[in-house]
């Protein structure tokens, strides 16, 4: 199903398909060849996204583009079922498998893989051909690899990464009833969708 959002209309490719139950929102361009499947969202917030072509989006990932942080997504990309692409750059021939989540300001290079479950950190770099293995997490600029187990290393590299900035917008004082209260009006705006006919 397709919405305006915010001002703005999803662009679909006509050798493109989305499925009847996916949802696509606001300013979402998809290119020639692309499938959206059953369940996905693409919800561009405040922020595009951009589809390339012959990218294949499976059953219940998300994707979400955010201010000062599109999501834009390379040709010839898979992104699994389950998987969170959130407000990041994604290039040519990547592959994000299942439940594996990309954060905002993180960029993919061309045909690396993040395995299932793995995680790639805000503001992250992660170089073309790498791999993250299942569960692990990259995070840094460039990308460091740890097995979930080493929190307090990942922690020490993430903790200089703004995360707080970079995915809700708010400064590191912030309590979470601030955050909440913002991304509840944030997220509220909602109310204006319209749905597009077919």
């Amino acid at each position: 199903m397709l919405f305006e959002s915010r001002g703005a209309r999803p662009r679909v490719d006509p050798d493109a398909l989305v499925a009847a139950s996916a949802i696509v929102s606001g300013d979402v361009t998809i290119g020639a060849g692309s499938r959206i499947m059953h369940g996905a969202v693409l919800t561009a917030e405040d922020g595009p996204i951009v589809i390339g072509a012959n990218v294949v989006v499976l059953e219940n990932a998300v994707i979400r583009g955010r201010a000062g942080y599109p999501a834009i997504i390379g040709d010839g990309v898979m992104i699994g079922p389950h998987a969170h692409v959130n407000g990041c750059v994604v290039g040519d021939g990547a592959f994000l498998a299942t439940g594996s989540s990309v954060f905002p300001g993180a960029t993919i290079g061309d045909g690396a893989e993040v395995r299932i479950n793995a995680v790639v950190q805000v503001n992250t770099r992660l170089a073309a051909g790498a791999v993250v293995p299942i569960s692990w997490v990259a995070v840094g600029d460039p990308a460091q690899l740890f097995s979930p187990d080493r929190h307090d290393e990942i922690w020490a590299v993430q903790r200089t990464l703004d995360f707080v900035g970079t995915v809700y917008g708010a400064g590191p004082d912030a309590t979470m009833a601030d955050i909440m209260r913002s991304q509840s009006d944030f997220y509220g705006e909602h109310h204006g969708d319209t749905a597009i006919a077919d």
